[in-house]
């Protein structure tokens, strides 16, 4: 099955469209998630594509997951996307799969 890059995106920017009147920060470093989803699929490899990429990368310890941090950035739903876009790609090409992104603490 093919991703839905579009229903992705949406979702992104409605995520802007509810936070008006939140104060956002002008900048910040972004978490990207990926699950995996193939027992067979190679953590190292999904790591090097992604610090290739200008990613910090780090694993959770429930064992599935792994978090792709880029930033500072500005925080904007057109610069968020750039860069779940390009974090999705390299995922989705190593058998993992997106679940969400959120600013670091």
């Amino acid at each position: 099955m093919d991703h839905n890059f579009e229903a992705q995106r949406r979702e992104t920017f409605d995520t802007f469209r509810q936070s008006k009147g939140i104060s956002l920060p002008k900048m910040a470093v972004v978490e990207y998630a990926f699950f995996i989803e193939e027992t067979d699929a190679s953590w190292p490899a999904l790591e090097r594509a992604l610090r290739m990429e200008g990613f910090q990368t780090r694993r959770l310890k429930d064992g599935e997951t792994l978090v792709a941090s880029i930033g500072p950035i500005a925080v904007t739903a057109e610069e968020i996307w750039k860069y779940e876009r390009i974090s999705t790609t390299v995922a989705l090409k190593h058998d993992f799969y997106p679940d969400g992104w959120e600013l670091a603490e």
